[in-house]
């Protein structure tokens, strides 16, 4: 059967103000089907995915002042100037499946540059790659500040404005910690195309959502309710604001579907979310 499309749930606008969300973990059911050493961080069939593929994959340092931010960059096979999407990697790190993501992007047509946040930062200032295990590359990812987030994320994006094979358009994209990360972006980088928040929540204020330039779209899991729950009050806040905010809800999905459907051994309502997320994300970007 064919993955229907949910429409937003409708929700009525709260008149309490918003009570401060943490940056976003997982759920424990999700934390233990991350739980492989960063090292080793992909599953069989993404592992396989990424070496199947036909397109160019590079690494490339990118310069923040000081720091380097190693990025994973695919291109896609066509002959015009492409738009660039920056992945935002989850509370893990830059994984297989993160950079999976960037290749299926560069497979329908983007530039997609997938930045290590963590670069520096393990043992012998390595990135994810580097960790022991995932649990210590999460612990590093809190550790991070939403400043020094952003400043690498301004770099990348400067570094995809510039690409030769780039249109000069940028937008942004993250799962899980980078979907609230995606969010954030969106209300500090005003010359973004877009940002597309997958199952993500960020601390935030009136005032921060004031500044966003760009359309903001949400894909939500129906079975998440501790990100759901979070998004009437910033649905009505961004209605007053006059910025575009459109949160999609698919219902019994649960967090991590984007994923979780990819898998093999996903159930039968992520793999449906997933289909239907990747159809309108596709429909999005071709928007632009």
């Amino acid at each position: 059967m064919r993955p229907r499309l949910m429409r937003p749930r409708l929700m009525r606008p709260r008149l309490v103000q918003p009570s401060p969300l943490a940056i976003v973990t997982l759920s424990a059911a999700v934390a233990a089907a991350l739980a492989f050493p960063a090292s080793a961080s992909a599953q069989d069939w993404v592992a396989q995915r990424l070496e199947k593929s036909p397109r160019h994959h590079e690494w490339v340092a990118i310069k923040n002042g000081d720091r380097t931010v190693h990025t994973f960059v695919v291109y896609p096979q066509k002959s015009e100037k492409a738009t660039a999407v920056i992945v935002i990697h989850e509370n893990r790190g830059l994984n297989d499946w993160a950079r999976s993501v960037a290749d299926q992007l560069a497979e329908a047509g983007y530039i997609a540059l997938a930045p290590d946040l963590l670069s520096g930062t393990a043992p012998g200032g390595g990135r994810t790659k580097d960790f022991a295990d995932a649990d210590k590359a999460r612990e590093a990812i809190y550790a991070l500040t939403p400043a020094g987030v952003m400043a690498d994320l301004d770099a990348v994006a400067d570094h995809a404005k510039a690409l030769p094979a780039g249109n000069g358009k940028v937008a942004v994209a993250g799962f899980c910690w980078g979907g609230g990360q995606s969010f954030r972006f969106a209300t500090h980088r005003p010359d973004l195309a877009a940002a597309f928040v997958f199952y993500g929540a960020f601390e935030h204020t009136r005032d921060e959502l004031a500044k966003i330039k760009a359309p903001v779209y949400g894909f939500y899991g129906g079975n998440d309710e501790r990100i759901n729950a979070t998004l009437p009050a910033t649905e009505a806040a961004m209605k007053e604001l006059g910025k575009t905010f459109e949160p999609v809800i698919y219902e019994g999905a649960g967090h991590g579907f984007l994923r979780q459907g990819e898998d093999p051994q996903g159930s039968e309502a992520d793999r449906k979310a997933h289909a239907a997320a990747w159809e309108r994300w596709k429909k999005l970007l071709a928007g632009l």
